[in-house]
Protein backbone atom coordinates (compact mmCIF):
# COMPACT_ATOMS: atom_id res chain seq x y z
CA UNK A 1 0.00 0.00 0.00
CA UNK A 2 1.37 3.39 -1.03
CA UNK A 3 0.87 6.32 1.30
CA UNK A 4 0.24 9.70 -0.35
CA UNK A 5 1.75 12.68 1.46
CA UNK A 6 -0.68 15.57 1.12
CA UNK A 7 0.62 19.12 0.88
CA UNK A 8 -1.69 21.06 3.16
CA UNK A 9 -1.00 24.27 1.19
CA UNK A 10 -2.21 22.70 -2.03
CA UNK A 11 -5.39 24.24 -3.41
CA UNK A 12 -7.90 21.79 -4.79
CA UNK A 13 -10.61 22.46 -7.36
CA UNK A 14 -13.56 20.11 -7.42
CA UNK A 15 -16.13 19.31 -10.05
CA UNK A 16 -19.38 17.41 -9.55
CA UNK A 17 -21.69 15.75 -12.07
CA UNK A 18 -25.01 15.53 -10.25
CA UNK A 19 -27.80 12.96 -10.52
CA UNK A 20 -30.92 12.06 -8.57
CA UNK A 21 -29.33 9.29 -6.51
CA UNK A 22 -25.55 9.62 -6.87
CA UNK A 23 -23.08 12.46 -7.47
CA UNK A 24 -19.72 11.90 -9.20
CA UNK A 25 -16.90 14.18 -8.04
CA UNK A 26 -13.48 14.94 -9.49
CA UNK A 27 -10.53 16.74 -7.88
CA UNK A 28 -7.82 18.74 -9.68
CA UNK A 29 -4.57 20.16 -8.34
CA UNK A 30 -3.42 23.75 -8.90
CA UNK A 31 -2.04 23.00 -12.40
CA UNK A 32 -5.06 20.98 -13.54
CA UNK A 33 -3.71 17.53 -12.78
CA UNK A 34 -6.35 14.95 -11.96
CA UNK A 35 -6.11 13.84 -8.32
CA UNK A 36 -9.03 11.44 -8.30
CA UNK A 37 -12.64 10.67 -9.18
CA UNK A 38 -15.21 9.15 -6.84
CA UNK A 39 -18.98 8.91 -6.40
CA UNK A 40 -21.15 9.68 -3.40
CA UNK A 41 -24.85 9.32 -2.54
CA UNK A 42 -27.02 12.41 -2.97
CA UNK A 43 -27.76 12.67 0.75
CA UNK A 44 -26.58 14.88 3.61
CA UNK A 45 -24.16 12.17 4.68
CA UNK A 46 -22.99 11.82 1.09
CA UNK A 47 -22.35 15.57 0.82
CA UNK A 48 -20.21 15.41 3.96
CA UNK A 49 -18.23 12.46 2.58
CA UNK A 50 -17.73 14.27 -0.74
CA UNK A 51 -16.35 17.39 0.97
CA UNK A 52 -14.10 15.29 3.23
CA UNK A 53 -12.81 13.45 0.16
CA UNK A 54 -11.98 16.70 -1.65
CA UNK A 55 -10.35 18.02 1.52
CA UNK A 56 -8.10 14.96 1.73
CA UNK A 57 -6.14 16.35 -1.25
CA UNK A 58 -5.66 19.82 0.24
CA UNK A 59 -7.56 23.05 0.87
CA UNK A 60 -10.71 23.15 -1.25
CA UNK A 61 -10.71 26.47 -3.09
CA UNK A 62 -13.59 26.06 -5.50
CA UNK A 63 -16.18 23.51 -6.62
CA UNK A 64 -17.98 23.53 -9.96
CA UNK A 65 -21.40 21.88 -9.72
CA UNK A 66 -23.70 20.92 -12.58
CA UNK A 67 -27.42 21.39 -12.07
CA UNK A 68 -27.39 23.70 -9.05
CA UNK A 69 -31.03 24.43 -9.80
CA UNK A 70 -32.09 20.76 -9.81
CA UNK A 71 -30.16 17.64 -8.74
CA UNK A 72 -27.25 19.70 -7.41
CA UNK A 73 -29.34 22.14 -5.33
CA UNK A 74 -28.82 20.29 -2.05
CA UNK A 75 -25.09 19.87 -2.58
CA UNK A 76 -24.68 23.54 -3.54
CA UNK A 77 -26.44 24.59 -0.32
CA UNK A 78 -24.28 22.25 1.76
CA UNK A 79 -21.00 23.49 0.26
CA UNK A 80 -22.06 27.12 0.61
CA UNK A 81 -22.91 26.58 4.29
CA UNK A 82 -19.44 25.04 4.73
CA UNK A 83 -17.83 28.20 3.34
CA UNK A 84 -16.80 26.66 0.03
CA UNK A 85 -17.14 28.81 -3.08
CA UNK A 86 -19.48 27.14 -5.57
CA UNK A 87 -19.90 28.02 -9.24
CA UNK A 88 -22.65 26.83 -11.55
CA UNK A 89 -21.39 24.70 -14.46
CA UNK A 90 -23.34 24.27 -17.66
CA UNK A 91 -23.53 20.89 -19.34
CA UNK A 92 -20.71 20.36 -21.83
CA UNK A 93 -21.69 21.25 -25.38
CA UNK A 94 -22.39 18.50 -27.91
CA UNK A 95 -19.19 19.05 -29.89
CA UNK A 96 -17.06 18.58 -26.78
CA UNK A 97 -19.04 15.49 -25.78
CA UNK A 98 -18.47 13.94 -29.21
CA UNK A 99 -14.76 14.70 -29.00
CA UNK A 100 -14.13 13.53 -25.44
CA UNK A 101 -16.89 11.00 -24.93
CA UNK A 102 -19.77 10.95 -22.45
CA UNK A 103 -19.54 9.47 -18.98
CA UNK A 104 -20.19 10.68 -15.46
CA UNK A 105 -16.47 10.76 -14.49
CA UNK A 106 -15.63 12.73 -17.65
CA UNK A 107 -18.45 15.17 -16.91
CA UNK A 108 -17.17 15.64 -13.35
CA UNK A 109 -13.64 16.33 -14.62
CA UNK A 110 -15.07 18.72 -17.23
CA UNK A 111 -16.98 20.57 -14.48
CA UNK A 112 -13.80 20.92 -12.43
CA UNK A 113 -11.83 22.22 -15.40
CA UNK A 114 -14.58 24.71 -16.26
CA UNK A 115 -14.51 26.06 -12.70
CA UNK A 116 -10.70 26.18 -12.51
CA UNK A 117 -10.28 27.94 -15.86
CA UNK A 118 -12.90 30.56 -15.08
CA UNK A 119 -15.10 29.43 -17.97
CA UNK A 120 -17.75 28.72 -15.35
CA UNK A 121 -17.99 31.54 -12.83
CA UNK A 122 -21.68 32.14 -12.19
CA UNK A 123 -22.90 31.75 -8.63
CA UNK A 124 -25.69 29.21 -8.00
CA UNK A 125 -29.19 30.61 -8.32
CA UNK A 126 -29.94 29.88 -4.69
CA UNK A 127 -32.98 28.08 -3.30
CA UNK A 128 -33.15 29.29 0.28
CA UNK A 129 -35.31 32.41 0.47
CA UNK A 130 -38.51 34.14 -0.56
CA UNK A 131 -38.01 33.45 -4.25
CA UNK A 132 -37.76 29.72 -3.62
CA UNK A 133 -41.04 29.90 -1.70
CA UNK A 134 -42.62 31.74 -4.64
CA UNK A 135 -41.23 29.16 -7.06
CA UNK A 136 -42.72 26.27 -5.09
CA UNK A 137 -46.16 27.90 -5.10
CA UNK A 138 -45.92 28.78 -8.79
CA UNK A 139 -45.28 25.13 -9.63
CA UNK A 140 -48.65 24.25 -8.12
CA UNK A 141 -50.35 27.23 -9.76
CA UNK A 142 -48.92 26.45 -13.20
CA UNK A 143 -50.16 22.88 -13.13
CA UNK A 144 -53.57 23.86 -11.73
CA UNK A 145 -54.01 26.45 -14.48
CA UNK A 146 -53.01 23.93 -17.16
CA UNK A 147 -55.41 21.33 -15.76
CA UNK A 148 -58.25 23.87 -15.67
CA UNK A 149 -57.68 24.73 -19.34
CA UNK A 150 -57.53 21.05 -20.22
CA UNK A 151 -60.75 20.35 -18.28
CA UNK A 152 -62.67 23.11 -20.05
CA UNK A 153 -61.37 21.97 -23.44
CA UNK A 154 -62.48 18.41 -22.69
CA UNK A 155 -65.93 19.66 -21.72
CA UNK A 156 -66.25 21.67 -24.94
CA UNK A 157 -65.19 18.66 -27.01
CA UNK A 158 -67.77 16.48 -25.24
CA UNK A 159 -70.47 19.10 -25.85
CA UNK A 160 -69.68 19.26 -29.57
CA UNK A 161 -70.02 15.50 -29.97
CA UNK A 162 -72.95 15.16 -27.55
CA UNK A 163 -76.71 15.13 -28.18
CA UNK A 164 -78.19 18.13 -30.02
CA UNK A 165 -79.99 19.63 -27.01
CA UNK A 166 -76.78 19.63 -24.94
CA UNK A 167 -74.84 21.19 -27.79
CA UNK A 168 -77.46 23.92 -28.27
CA UNK A 169 -77.64 24.62 -24.54
CA UNK A 170 -73.92 25.11 -23.88
CA UNK A 171 -72.40 26.26 -27.17
CA UNK A 172 -71.27 29.88 -27.01
CA UNK A 173 -70.75 30.07 -23.24
CA UNK A 174 -67.61 31.74 -21.91
CA UNK A 175 -65.33 29.73 -19.60
CA UNK A 176 -66.82 31.03 -16.34
CA UNK A 177 -70.43 30.63 -17.46
CA UNK A 178 -69.74 27.19 -18.90
CA UNK A 179 -68.13 25.95 -15.69
CA UNK A 180 -70.97 27.27 -13.54
CA UNK A 181 -73.62 25.77 -15.82
CA UNK A 182 -71.97 22.36 -16.01
CA UNK A 183 -71.36 22.13 -12.26
CA UNK A 184 -75.04 22.88 -11.60
CA UNK A 185 -76.35 20.06 -13.83
CA UNK A 186 -78.72 17.52 -12.26
CA UNK A 187 -78.98 14.72 -14.82
CA UNK A 188 -82.06 12.48 -14.76
CA UNK A 189 -82.01 8.91 -16.04
CA UNK A 190 -83.29 8.55 -19.57
CA UNK A 191 -81.37 8.10 -22.80
CA UNK A 192 -78.19 6.24 -21.89
CA UNK A 193 -75.88 8.44 -23.98
CA UNK A 194 -77.48 11.72 -22.92
CA UNK A 195 -77.60 10.81 -19.22
CA UNK A 196 -73.96 9.72 -19.00
CA UNK A 197 -72.79 12.65 -21.12
CA UNK A 198 -74.45 15.01 -18.66
CA UNK A 199 -72.88 13.15 -15.72
CA UNK A 200 -69.46 13.51 -17.29
CA UNK A 201 -70.02 17.20 -18.01
CA UNK A 202 -71.12 17.81 -14.44
CA UNK A 203 -67.96 16.19 -13.07
CA UNK A 204 -65.80 18.23 -15.44
CA UNK A 205 -67.57 21.40 -14.30
CA UNK A 206 -67.02 20.55 -10.64
CA UNK A 207 -63.38 19.74 -11.31
CA UNK A 208 -62.92 23.15 -12.95
CA UNK A 209 -64.58 24.82 -9.95
CA UNK A 210 -62.23 22.99 -7.59
CA UNK A 211 -59.25 24.18 -9.64
CA UNK A 212 -60.62 27.73 -9.57
CA UNK A 213 -60.65 27.56 -5.79
CA UNK A 214 -57.15 26.16 -5.72
CA UNK A 215 -55.88 28.96 -7.96
CA UNK A 216 -57.51 31.57 -5.71
CA UNK A 217 -55.91 30.05 -2.60
CA UNK A 218 -52.50 30.00 -4.27
CA UNK A 219 -52.88 33.64 -5.29
CA UNK A 220 -53.58 34.54 -1.67
CA UNK A 221 -50.17 33.09 -0.81
CA UNK A 222 -48.17 34.23 -3.84
CA UNK A 223 -49.22 37.89 -4.07
CA UNK A 224 -48.04 38.90 -0.54
CA UNK A 225 -44.69 37.16 -1.08
CA UNK A 226 -44.11 38.89 -4.42
CA UNK A 227 -45.23 42.24 -2.99
CA UNK A 228 -42.84 41.95 -0.04
CA UNK A 229 -39.94 40.79 -2.21
CA UNK A 230 -40.23 43.21 -5.15
CA UNK A 231 -42.65 46.12 -4.62
CA UNK A 232 -40.81 48.20 -7.21
CA UNK A 233 -41.22 45.48 -9.81
CA UNK A 234 -44.99 45.38 -9.32
CA UNK A 235 -45.10 49.17 -9.69
CA UNK A 236 -43.87 48.95 -13.29
CA UNK A 237 -46.49 49.35 -16.00
CA UNK A 238 -47.78 46.00 -17.25
CA UNK A 239 -46.21 43.88 -14.48
CA UNK A 240 -48.64 41.79 -12.48
CA UNK A 241 -47.96 39.27 -9.70
CA UNK A 242 -47.60 36.30 -12.05
CA UNK A 243 -45.20 38.10 -14.37
CA UNK A 244 -43.19 39.44 -11.44
CA UNK A 245 -43.02 35.96 -9.92
CA UNK A 246 -41.63 34.46 -13.15
CA UNK A 247 -38.96 37.17 -13.41
CA UNK A 248 -37.95 36.75 -9.76
CA UNK A 249 -37.70 32.99 -10.19
CA UNK A 250 -35.44 33.45 -13.22
CA UNK A 251 -33.14 35.72 -11.17
CA UNK A 252 -33.19 33.45 -8.11
CA UNK A 253 -32.79 34.25 -4.43
CA UNK A 254 -29.34 35.72 -5.04
CA UNK A 255 -29.64 38.10 -8.01
CA UNK A 256 -26.15 39.41 -7.25
CA UNK A 257 -24.92 36.41 -9.24
CA UNK A 258 -26.08 38.33 -12.33
CA UNK A 259 -23.00 40.47 -12.84
CA UNK A 260 -24.71 43.16 -14.91
CA UNK A 261 -27.91 44.23 -16.57
CA UNK A 262 -26.51 42.79 -19.81
CA UNK A 263 -26.05 39.40 -18.11
CA UNK A 264 -29.71 39.53 -17.00
CA UNK A 265 -30.81 40.33 -20.57
CA UNK A 266 -28.71 37.41 -21.80
CA UNK A 267 -30.37 35.09 -19.27
CA UNK A 268 -33.80 36.24 -20.45
CA UNK A 269 -32.87 35.51 -24.06
CA UNK A 270 -33.26 39.16 -25.11
CA UNK A 271 -29.62 40.00 -25.82
CA UNK A 272 -28.96 39.83 -29.57
CA UNK A 273 -25.79 37.91 -30.43
CA UNK A 274 -24.00 37.82 -33.81
CA UNK A 275 -25.00 35.06 -36.22
CA UNK A 276 -23.06 34.70 -39.45
CA UNK A 277 -24.98 33.65 -42.56
CA UNK A 278 -22.31 33.98 -45.22
CA UNK A 279 -22.55 37.29 -47.01
CA UNK A 280 -25.35 38.65 -44.84
CA UNK A 281 -24.67 39.80 -41.27
CA UNK A 282 -27.58 39.02 -38.98
CA UNK A 283 -28.28 38.97 -35.26
CA UNK A 284 -30.32 36.44 -33.36
CA UNK A 285 -31.46 35.97 -29.77
CA UNK A 286 -29.64 33.86 -27.24
CA UNK A 287 -31.04 30.33 -27.81
CA UNK A 288 -30.19 29.14 -24.30
CA UNK A 289 -32.02 31.85 -22.36
CA UNK A 290 -34.80 31.34 -19.85
CA UNK A 291 -37.94 30.83 -21.95
CA UNK A 292 -40.39 31.65 -19.17
CA UNK A 293 -38.60 34.90 -18.37
CA UNK A 294 -38.54 35.76 -22.07
CA UNK A 295 -42.28 35.12 -22.27
CA UNK A 296 -42.87 37.26 -19.19
CA UNK A 297 -41.08 40.16 -20.88
CA UNK A 298 -43.16 39.53 -24.01
CA UNK A 299 -46.38 39.80 -21.95
CA UNK A 300 -45.23 43.13 -20.53
CA UNK A 301 -44.42 44.43 -24.01
CA UNK A 302 -47.75 43.30 -25.50
CA UNK A 303 -49.65 44.95 -22.63
CA UNK A 304 -47.76 48.19 -23.10
CA UNK A 305 -48.19 48.18 -26.87
CA UNK A 306 -51.93 48.07 -26.30
CA UNK A 307 -52.36 50.76 -23.65
CA UNK A 308 -49.09 52.50 -22.73
CA UNK A 309 -48.77 55.84 -24.61
CA UNK A 310 -44.92 56.03 -24.62
CA UNK A 311 -44.68 52.45 -25.88
CA UNK A 312 -47.33 53.04 -28.55
CA UNK A 313 -45.48 56.17 -29.70
CA UNK A 314 -42.19 54.23 -29.87
CA UNK A 315 -43.82 51.43 -31.89
CA UNK A 316 -45.33 53.94 -34.33
CA UNK A 317 -41.98 55.68 -34.80
CA UNK A 318 -40.09 52.45 -35.35
CA UNK A 319 -42.73 51.25 -37.79
CA UNK A 320 -42.10 54.38 -39.87
CA UNK A 321 -38.38 53.53 -39.73
CA UNK A 322 -39.22 50.27 -41.49
CA UNK A 323 -39.01 47.79 -38.59
CA UNK A 324 -41.41 44.88 -38.50
CA UNK A 325 -43.63 44.22 -35.49
CA UNK A 326 -41.44 41.27 -34.52
CA UNK A 327 -38.32 43.46 -34.54
CA UNK A 328 -40.06 46.17 -32.53
CA UNK A 329 -41.14 43.64 -29.89
CA UNK A 330 -37.58 42.33 -29.69
CA UNK A 331 -36.24 45.87 -29.08
CA UNK A 332 -38.93 46.55 -26.49
CA UNK A 333 -38.17 43.31 -24.62
CA UNK A 334 -34.56 44.43 -24.37
CA UNK A 335 -35.66 47.81 -22.94
CA UNK A 336 -38.01 46.14 -20.47
CA UNK A 337 -35.24 43.79 -19.31
CA UNK A 338 -33.12 46.86 -18.56
CA UNK A 339 -36.01 48.48 -16.68
CA UNK A 340 -36.74 45.36 -14.63
CA UNK A 341 -33.16 44.59 -13.59
CA UNK A 342 -32.79 47.12 -10.69
CA UNK A 343 -35.96 45.79 -9.04
CA UNK A 344 -34.82 42.15 -8.81
CA UNK A 345 -32.85 42.67 -5.60
CA UNK A 346 -34.72 42.58 -2.28
CA UNK A 347 -35.61 45.96 -0.78
CA UNK A 348 -32.92 47.31 1.55
CA UNK A 349 -33.59 47.51 5.24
Amino acid sequence: MTLTIVDEARLVTGGVDTHAGMHVAAALDTIGGLLGVSEFPATSAGYARLLDWLGSFGAVALVGVEGTGSYGAGLARYLDAAGIRVVEVDRADRQERRRQGKSDPLDAVSAARAAQSGRARGAPRGRDGQVEAIRALMVAKRTARAQRTQTINQARALIITGPDDIRERFTGHGPAGLVAGLAALRPRPGSMVRYHTLLSLRELGRRAQYLDGQLARLDELIVPLVTARAPGLLALYGVGPDTAAVLLIAAGDHPGRLRSEAAWAHLCGTAPIPASSGKVSRRRLNPSGDRQANHALWRIVITRMGSHPPTRAYAARRTKDGLSKKEIIRCLKRYVAREVYPHLRPPSG
